[in-house]
């Protein structure tokens, strides 16, 4: 599935939980790092709007379908692609690391969550042992100083995955510089992950998210900050509807 733009297309390259876990594995046998993606509808509204969005998401190795109406627009294409929430790769990707050798580092929130969401992953994993934490300050800027001294850090820790919790734009941002500047680390950009793993968010019940719920859940948790993102998706949803028909069959 790919979704055009004026300077960039964007693809989901991986269609699956299995293809994502197996290109993971991959580069943490051979050492090699990445940066990964999970694509949204709020995602396609900022890819819209900002050229430096686009640029950044264009730097990412892997693109998986975090959200349905990906899902959806994909099948209308007919390039369907499954739903791989990223909230739910945290822990099989922390788990893979570990079993592939590689140290894993966690990046964003506050010290408070990172600090109960390595509690939930070591005692989920016999043997892991997170070996970095690092909650930025506010202000923090993906491409400044202050990122480039994190990365400096993943590096001389031998960090071979690194989860990043932090708005969307400056998690793929710094997962974009972190290939340059810490080219053996895997990077996953994954927002809320770890902020529902410590307990200070809660994701939609179950059969929520069955019937493609949890956007309400998360609208009615929130209204303040969430509806106008809402409105924002709802708005290109008809542009993208389009586009994903014109796909199909090319």
């Amino acid at each position: 599935m790919q979704f055009g733009f004026a300077t960039a297309v964007i693809k989901v390259n991986l269609s699956s939980r299995s293809a994502l876990l197996a290109a993971a594995a991959q580069r943490f046998a051979a050492g090699e790092g990445f940066a990964l993606a999970t694509i949204n509808l709020d995602h396609l509204a900022k890819l819209r709007a900002s050229p430096a969005f686009r640029a950044i998401y264009a730097a990412q190795d892997f693109v998986v379908a975090d959200g349905h109406p990906i899902v959806w627009l994909s099948w209308l294409a007919g390039r369907p692609v499954d739903l791989v929430p990223g909230s739910d790769m945290v822990l099989p990707l922390v788990q893979l690391a570990m079993q592939s050798g590689r140290r894993v580092a966690l990046i964003g929130s506050t010290e408070e969550a990172l600090t109960e969401a390595t509690t939930n992953l070591e005692s989920q994993t016999p043997g892991l042992k997170i070996a970095l934490t690092i909650a930025p300050p506010m202000g923090f800027d993906p491409q400044g100083p202050d990122a480039r001294s994190i990365l400096a850090r993943l590096t001389a820790a031998d960090i071979g995955f690194c989860v990043l919790a932090l708005p969307a734009g400056k998690q793929e941002a710094l997962a974009a510089l972190g290939r340059s500047l810490a080219p053996n680390t895997g990077f996953a950009s994954f927002g809320a992950g770890l902020d529902f793993l410590a307990g200070n968010q809660t994701r939609a019940p179950r059969w929520m998210r069955g019937m493609a719920l949890e956007w309400l859940w998360r609208a009615l948790s929130n209204p303040r900050r969430m509806l106008p993102r809402y409105a924002a998706c709802f708005a290109i949803l008809p542009s993208q509807i389009v586009a994903a028909w014109r796909l199909r069959g090319t």
